[in-house]
């Protein structure tokens, strides 16, 4: 089974997969950020060109339920073009992501890395979904922890790699593994208790380097909350070989009521 099965037209049903851990009826949001990210990179473009940059906005939860997914080139160019799409759940928009498409060329003779890359997923230490947290999405990835983990607060550093396909039938590109698993960087590194504690995020960006190459994502990450009720979860994202991407999220912070 995979996160979605095609129904065609720019339809999908979700799976019980892409279940967050707090409801069995809403979305985690890796799953359709990953989703907006196939749709984007399928646009044609006029020659070689990689996305550089996906935002994906939270309009709701989005259901675990039949969705319609759509894109388009907002502004076109031979060398840099801004993309748009969208989630609809039941006639109604549930996420929406914009990316920056750039024509690509050869910069391997400057290229430059500013951390180093991760210990491999095989000296991280095996960990399933913690107490308490709900089965779906954390259930169709593979964790490794090499500091910290889910479920304790902090900073964290994990593997993850998904053991189902995004889309049924097919095989997830490095994109996509990147969109399943850049969400969780505030889950990994949240500060607090989440039964007692709301740190939701509003949106996801991500800033790429370079397409992910293999199966394993890991995800670098840790959060700063401010004192108004505010805060972002910050994550650098590897390959095997090293850094590949930035993530960011703005984060509702809320003590939950009693």
């Amino acid at each position: 089974m995979a996160f979605y099965e095609p129904l065609g037209a720019g339809r999908y049903a979700s799976t019980r997969h892409t279940a967050g851990p707090w409801s069995a009826e809403s979305q985690h949001l890796g799953p359709p950020s990953a989703l907006l990210a196939r749709e984007l990179a399928a646009l044609p473009a006029s020659g070689p060109a990689a996305l550089v940059r996906v935002t994906v906005e939270i309009l709701g939860p989005v259901p675990v339920a039949e969705l319609e997914v759509s894109a388009a080139v907002e502004r076109p160019g031979r060398s840099v073009e801004l993309l748009r799409g969208e989630i609809s759940a039941g006639g109604r928009p549930v996420a929406r992501a914009s990316a920056w498409r750039i024509a690509t060329s050869d910069s391997a003779s400057v290229r430059t890395d500013d951390v180093p890359p991760l210990a491999p997923p095989a000296t991280g230490t095996p960990t399933g979904r913690p107490e308490g947290w709900g089965p779906g999405y954390l259930d169709a990835l593979e964790w490794r922890a090499l500091a910290g983990r889910l479920g304790t607060p902090g900073p964290a550093t994990v593997w993850a790699r998904q053991t189902v396909p995004l889309v049924a039938g097919e095989e997830p590109t490095g994109l996509q593994r990147l969109l399943v698993v850049a969400d969780s960087g505030n889950g990994v590194s949240g500060l607090f208790d989440p039964r007692r504690w709301l740190f939701i995020n509003t949106e996801l960006t991500v800033h790429l380097t370079r397409e992910p190459v293999g199966e394993w994502i890991g995800l670098d990450a840790h959060t700063v909350v401010g004192a108004n009720g505010t805060g972002t979860a910050l994550s650098v994202l590897h390959d095997e070989s090293g850094p590949v991407a930035r993530g960011a999220q703005a984060l509702l912070v809320r003590e939950r009521q009693a």
